[in-house]
């Protein structure tokens, strides 16, 4: 019977090593892809700042286009000059509304 339990202890000591090298290893792991995650998340913010910069040059690149007397783009340069000219109207508006 002591050598029963004397078998149980050793086969629970056993599992326990296990389970903490276990525990170490996943803990290893967490820290490996807590690193990944936040370089992954710094190229992707590199990444969408360069195509809100390409996105803007698009724009600005179809805008020249468009005021160089390119055909295709005629309809987004009235588009352009349609928006400026709300916004002065805009402004001219709200200079009235000031009393000035």
């Amino acid at each position: 019977m002591l050598q029963d339990l004397e078998n149980n202890f050793s086969e629970l000591e056993k599992k326990i090593l296990n389970l903490q090298k276990n525990y170490q290893s996943l803990n290893e792991r967490l820290t490996e892809l807590n690193t990944e995650h936040e370089e992954l998340k710094k190229k992707y913010d590199e990444e969408r700042k360069k195509n809100q910069v390409l996105a803007e040059e698009q724009k600005n690149i179809k805008l020249y286009s468009a005021i160089s007397g390119n055909p295709e783009h005629n309809r987004l340069m009235k588009n352009h000059i349609n928006r400026l000219v709300k916004e002065v109207d805009f402004c001219i508006a709200q200079l009235q509304n000031s009393g000035l």
